[in-house]
C-alpha cells in the first residue's frame, strides 16, 4: 500500500477516531487504526468492539492495499509535521514508512488479517437532521447513570414515531426527556433503541464536523445501530434490557410554578453551591411571594444565600435539591427563561424551558433531597 495525503486531512480524520481507539486492551490490534487505500481515497477504521468509526478522505493512491498502524502514535507524530503532503508506504512486513519533506519515520504496524470486521448496515430507518439530534443528545446525556451495574441506564432511550423523535435518559435520581417534531416515513409502529453514552458523545463529535444541513442516515440491526454522518459512519452495539417506563415518572400535574431568568438562576446557584456539601451538593430552594431563595451552609466553612425576584403568589415551599443536577439542566437549556414546577418538599420538582418561542418538549424531573 502506498499513498500521498494532505497532512490536515489525515490529522482531522485521525483525531475523530481517537475516542474509539482502545487504549488499555488485551487485544493489541485494537490500539491500531485500519488504513485501506483504493481509488482516490483512503478509509480509516477504528473499533473497541463496542463502538466503531469508519471515515475516509481524498488521497493520491499509488498502490492499493491495507494495513494497521498504532493510532495514537500516528496522530501524535503527524500533528508535529509541517503543513504539507505526507507520503505513506506500508510494506509486506507491516512497517509504515512516513515521509514529509526531509522527515522520514518508520512505525511498526500489524497485519490487517487480524483486525476485526465491522458489522454491515442494513436499509435506512430514517434521516435525522444533524442539528436536531445533536441538540437532543446535549439535553439528555448528562442524566445518564454512571453506575455500570445499572446497565440499561448507561445510555439513552431513542424512540422514533411517525411524527416525532423522543430521547430520554435517567440515573434514578433525575430524568431528562426531550421530544421534537419530525416527519419520518415508513415507521408505522415506531422504533426504539438504547444508545450507549459513549456512542452519543461520538455522535456529537462527528456532528460538529458536519454541515448544519446534513442529514444523519440512521439504520439498525438486532444488535447494532448505524449513524451515517456525511462521509463518516458510526457503528454502536445496542444496549440490551428494558428501559424504565419514563411516562410513569413524568408528573401529571404540578399545583405551583414559577418562571425565572435562566442566567440569573444559574449564577445564583453557582455562588451558593460553593458552600454546599462536596458529596451531596445539596442546596435549599425556598419559594415565597415575589421571590425564590437559594441557601446552603457548611458548619466549618460558612453559608451563602441568594434571592431572585419572581412572580409567584402561592404558598411558601422549601425543597432540597442537588445543585449540580439543576446546573446541568440550566447549561443544556438554550432558552432565556425557565419554568420551575413543584408541589411540596417531598415531591419531585420539574424544570422546563419557558417562553412563547419554545416549539418543542423538554422536561427535566429531579427528585428532592432531605436537608
Amino acid at each position: 500500500m502506498e499513498f500521498t495525503i494532505a497532512r490536515s486531512d489525515l490529522v482531522r480524520e485521525l483525531g475523530l477516531l481517537q475516542g474509539v481507539v482502545e487504549k488499555r486492551t488485551t487485544i493489541p490490534i485494537l490500539s491500531n487504526v485500519l488504513v485501506e487505500a483504493s481509488g482516490e481515497k483512503i478509509t480509516l477504521t477504528a473499533t473497541d468492539l463496542e463502538l466503531g468509526i469508519r471515515c475516509s478522505c481524498p488521497a493520491k493512491v499509488k498502490k492499493a492495499g491495507s494495513g494497521t498502524i498504532p493510532a495514537k502514535r500516528l496522530l501524535d507524530y503527524v500533528r508535529l509535521l509541517p503543513e504539507a503532503e505526507i507520503s505513506v508506504k506500508v510494506g509486506d512486513n507491516h512497517w509504515a514508512n512516513i515521509t514529509c519533506g526531509r522527515s522520514r519515520t518508520r512505525i511498526a504496524g500489524m497485519s490487517r488479517d487480524s483486525y476485526p470486521e465491522l458489522p454491515a448496515s442494513t436499509d435506512k430507518v430514517a434521516d435525522l437532521p444533524v442539528g436536531l439530534l445533536s441538540s437532543m443528545i446535549q439535553q439528555t446525556i448528562f442524566a445518564i447513570s454512571n453506575e455500570e451495574s445499572r446497565f440499561t441506564l448507561n445510555g439513552a432511550l431513542m424512540l422514533l414515531k411517525g411524527d416525532g423523535l423522543v430521547m430520554v435518559a435517567t440515573d434514578g435520581h433525575r430524568l431528562a426527556m426531550t421530544e421534537r417534531a419530525l416527519e419520518t416515513e415508513g415507521i408505522a409502529g415506531g422504533f426504539r433503541a438504547l444508545i450507549p453514552r459513549k456512542a452519543m458523545g461520538e455522535i456529537l463529535k462527528l456532528s460538529g464536523e458536519a454541515g448544519s444541513d446534513t442529514a444523519i442516515g440512521f439504520s439498525a440491526t438486532d444488535n447494532h445501530l448505524f449513524f451515517q454522518i456525511g462521509e463518516r459512519l458510526l457503528i454502536s452495539r445496542k444496549l440490551t434490557g428494558n428501559f424504565p417506563d419514563y411516562e410513569r415518572v413524568l408528573p401529571k400535574e404540578h399545583p405551583h410554578a414559577v418562571t425565572l431568568a435562566k442566567d440569573e438562576l444559574k449564577a445564583a446557584i453557582e455562588r451558593v453551591a460553593q458552600f454546599s456539601d462536596e458529596r451531596s451538593h445539596a442546596v435549599r430552594v425556598q419559594v415565597s411571594a415575589g421571590e425564590l431563595k437559594i441557601h446552603s451552609s457548611l458548619s466549618e466553612t460558612g453559608e451563602s444565600e441568594d434571592s431572585i425576584g419572581a412572580t409567584y403568589d402561592g404558598p411558601n415551599v422549601e425543597i432540597g435539591f442537588n445543585a449540580v443536577y439543576v446546573l446541568d439542566f440550566l447549561k443544556a437549556c438554550g432558552e432565556s427563561n425557565v419554568a420551575f414546577h413543584f408541589k411540596d418538599a417531598a415531591s419531585a420538582g420539574e424544570m422546563r424551558p419557558a417562553g412563547e418561542e419554545v416549539n418543542f418538549i423538554y422536561r427535566y424531573v429531579i427528585m428532592p433531597m432531605r436537608i
